[in-house]
């Protein structure tokens, strides 16, 4: 993955700089030849994770960067970070209903499910890191995606 015109940061720290994250986000995404519901998945998934970040890490950056697969296709990268309390259990974050608010415990999940490309770094005390990627359709590694749970 090559990563064209590297961004400058965005600050996430009220709603408005939420509001444009997702903004450029959607506009990344439609850019790089998304579909509407394609669009809409990455935003949902931006959306949450840059409000983790507010909520849980007191604020953060938002990175957002066009990519290049081998095959010359394109996608979206976006890098979300906080320098917050990290989170001790990854593992028990991701899982869906677990919260530490008073929010349905989907979010770190939910956003896992919406994008194709998903990692995570995290340590109590060192903040967090999420980078999310998706790709146009054709471009990209693909991972399977399961519809149903097991």
């Amino acid at each position: 993955m090559t990563v064209e015109a590297p961004t400058v940061p965005m600050p996430v720290r009220t709603d408005l700089d939420l509001m444009r994250v997702r903004e450029a986000a959607r506009s990344a995404a439609a850019a790089a030849g998304f579909s509407l519901v394609n669009q809409t998945k990455l935003v949902t998934a931006v959306s949450e994770l840059a409000r983790n970040a507010v909520v849980h890490g007191g604020g953060g950056e938002v990175r957002i960067d066009t990519v290049t697969d081998a095959g010359g296709g394109q996608g979206v990268r976006l890098v979300i970070s906080d320098h917050g309390p990290g989170i001790p259990d990854i593992s028990q974050a991701l899982a869906d209903g677990h919260t530490t608010g008073h929010g349905l415990g989907l979010g770190l999940g939910g956003a896992r499910r919406l994008v194709d490309e998903f990692s995570i770094e995290s340590e109590p005390g060192q903040g967090t890191t999420v980078a999310i990627t998706m790709w146009a359709p054709g471009a990209g590694p693909r991972r399977p995606r399961r519809l149903s749970r097991p």
